[in-house]
């Protein structure tokens, strides 16, 4: 009897519902895995080295992953090597992060993982959003002074102004972060300021933003967009969908590109360095060719006028002329009301400002002034560059 009793293995730390499980894919070679058993199983089997069980069970949660395993599945990967598994989980994080934060289990996070989330440019979710969450985190973790940790990791050049405003009132912030944030605040100068971005090397400082132009660079140009089309979701979701430097100017290729997809941005910038564009809620639907498409939330805008060193403005739709704010014609680039005309080739066009498109005050529909604001003549411009931007 005492050596029956010195064989036996004693498993703890394991429900009778798992261990019948267990005990029965030994007999039979089948298990029934589920939402509510998977964790569990594949925490006993990463325990008593149960190869078959551990690629059984991880493979069912990466097709099943849902939000409540995050905590679970990233403690347990990373403890026993499970690399692909919490690449895996990882992943899903960066994808998901938005929802993520809102949830409890955000709140369970261990600071390493944390870290290493917030390490990543590829999370989408509003950087103010991500701030509070983690203030969250530090005082449903009963330490507060964790905060610090990871604040070094936020992208404060994602907030507004009045957001860095409010973040500086914060007695968490460090004093090396709250004195580059003020620095960062007081530059006025453009050029300065982009040269202030360039040389700092920190994550402060280092966009998660998704909006990577080639025509646009400046901070205060981003901005300025970010503020007209205030919605944080498109700005840090929008990708480049068309580049004449990629694509060429091509109509066509346009057309294939930026068709029907929504929320689209458009950039212009000519080679005497003018920038304007449109922003459209509805986006270039196909259809009737030639047809008109109302938006009244659509807009364009001057983002630099080299020759008059005018400044950047936003200019809304005629309350009366909301029925045409786009044109869509499969044979030219894209048209916004009878303002900005791109033709086929996509390099020249007119722009026939006020036309559909409020004017600025004082400026004179059909007068040489409105017609070469935007582009700096009517239509003797060449476009150097056409990027456009959707979901």
């Amino acid at each position: 009897m005492k050596e029956y009793q010195e064989n036996k293995m004693i498993l703890k730390d394991v429900s009778s519902p798992i261990l019948s499980l267990i005990l029965n894919y030994f007999y039979s070679g089948k298990i029934e895995i589920n939402l509510e058993n998977a964790i569990q199983i594949l925490i006993f089997s990463s325990k008593y080295l149960i190869d078959e069980l551990i690629e059984i069970c991880s493979n069912f949660i990466q097709k099943n992953f849902q939000i409540e395993f995050v905590v679970d599945v990233l403690k347990l990967s990373e403890s026993m090597n499970f690399n692909q598994l919490l690449d895996f989980c990882y992943q899903f994080i960066f994808q998901n992060f938005e929802e993520f934060i809102k949830t409890s289990f955000f709140l369970e996070l261990e600071e390493n993982h944390l870290n290493s989330i917030l390490s990543n440019d590829n999370i989408s979710a509003n950087e103010f959003d991500i701030f509070q969450s983690i203030i969250k985190w530090g005082k449903h973790k009963s330490n507060i002074n964790q905060v610090p940790n990871v604040i070094d990791k936020i992208r404060f050049i994602d907030f507004t102004k009045e957001q860095i405003e409010n973040v500086l009132k914060e007695d968490l912030i460090p004093n090396e972060i709250s004195q580059k944030l003020i620095q960062f605040q007081n530059i006025q100068d453009e050029k300065e300021l982009n040269q202030f971005i360039e040389q700092e090397k920190s994550f402060l400082f280092k966009s998660r933003m998704r909006f990577k132009s080639t025509t646009i660079q400046g901070i205060k140009d981003v901005n300025k967009l970010r503020e007209w089309i205030n919605d944080d979701e498109f700005f840090y979701k929008m990708k480049l969908g068309f580049s004449s430097k990629r694509d060429g100017f091509s109509s066509k290729i346009f057309h294939q590109k930026v068709d029907d997809k929504g929320k689209t941005l458009v950039i212009v910038k000519t080679k005497d360095n003018f920038i304007f564009g449109g922003f459209t809620q509805i986006g270039f639907t196909t259809g009737i060719n030639n047809r008109i498409i109302p938006d009244e939330d659509c807009f364009i805008f001057s983002l630099r006028n080299d020759k008059n060193d005018r400044k950047s403005e936003k200019f809304p739709i005629q309350e009366t002329k909301v029925q045409n704010a786009l044109r869509y014609n499969f044979d030219y680039g894209p048209i916004f009301g009878g303002d900005i005309w791109l033709k086929e080739n996509l390099q020249t066009g007119y722009t026939n400002f006020g036309h559909t498109y409020n004017l600025p005050n004082g400026i004179i529909y059909g007068s040489n002034e409105a017609k070469s604001y935007l582009a700096g003549s009517y239509s003797s411009w060449v476009v150097d560059e056409l990027e456009c931007f959707f979901i």
